[in-house]
C-alpha cells in the first residue's frame, strides 16, 4: 500500500509538473494554461454524458431484473476518469480519457473484472428479501451437507401414545 501512495502523491505530481513545463517551453505558458483549462472543460462534459449513459444502463439492468455488475463498474470508471480529467496535468488527462471513452473503458473494465472477480462473491436475493429465496415466498433452507435442497413438506400430527 505504501508504494502505491508514494507513486500517487510523489511520482505522479512530479511527472505532471515535468510534462507541463516541457509543453510550456514548447508552446508557451498561456497556450499551455489554455490547453489545460480546455481539456478540463471537455472532460467534464464527457464525464456528464458518459455518466448519464452509465446511469441509464444501470436502470435498464435493474428493470430487466439482472444484477448490474457491469454497469456499476462502468459508473465507477466514469467517476475516476472524470476526476482524472478535472485534475490539472496532461498525464492524468490521458488516463482520464482512457477511462471515459467507451471502447477503451471496455478494455479497462475487462482487466479490472478479471482481477476483482476471484475476490467477489455475489449472492442474489429473492422471495421476501431473504437471501436465497425462491421468488414465490417459499423459504429455501441450507442443507446440513452444504447444498440447498428444495422441496415441499406437509405437517402431520405425531401419533398419540396410549
Amino acid at each position: 500500500m505504501l508504494p502505491l501512495l508514494v507513486v500517487l502523491f510523489i511520482v505522479v505530481p512530479i511527472a505532471e509538473l515535468y510534462v507541463i513545463i516541457q509543453v510550456g517551453e514548447a508552446i508557451g505558458a498561456l497556450p499551455t494554461i489554455a490547453l489545460l483549462i480546455a481539456d478540463s472543460i471537455l472532460g467534464s462534459l464527457l464525464m456528464r454524458t458518459q455518466g448519464r449513459s452509465a446511469w441509464r444502463r444501470f436502470n435498464m439492468a435493474l428493470a430487466e431484473g439482472r444484477i448490474p455488475h457491469r454497469e456499476v463498474l462502468d459508473g465507477a470508471l466514469v467517476i475516476f476518469g472524470g476526476a482524472l480529467l478535472l485534475t490539472p496535468g496532461f498525464l492524468t488527462d490521458i488516463l482520464g480519457a482512457v477511462l471515459l471513452l467507451p471502447p477503451t473503458r471496455a478494455l479497462v473494465r475487462g482487466s479490472v473484472a478479471r482481477r476483482l472477480l476471484p475476490r467477489v462473491v455475489v449472492r442474489g436475493f429473492g422471495g421476501l428479501g431473504e437471501p436465497g429465496g425462491t421468488g414465490n415466498g417459499a423459504r429455501r433452507r441450507p442443507s446440513p451437507h452444504g447444498a440447498d435442497v428444495e422441496g415441499t413438506a406437509t405437517e402431520v400430527d405425531p401419533p398419540r401414545l396410549p
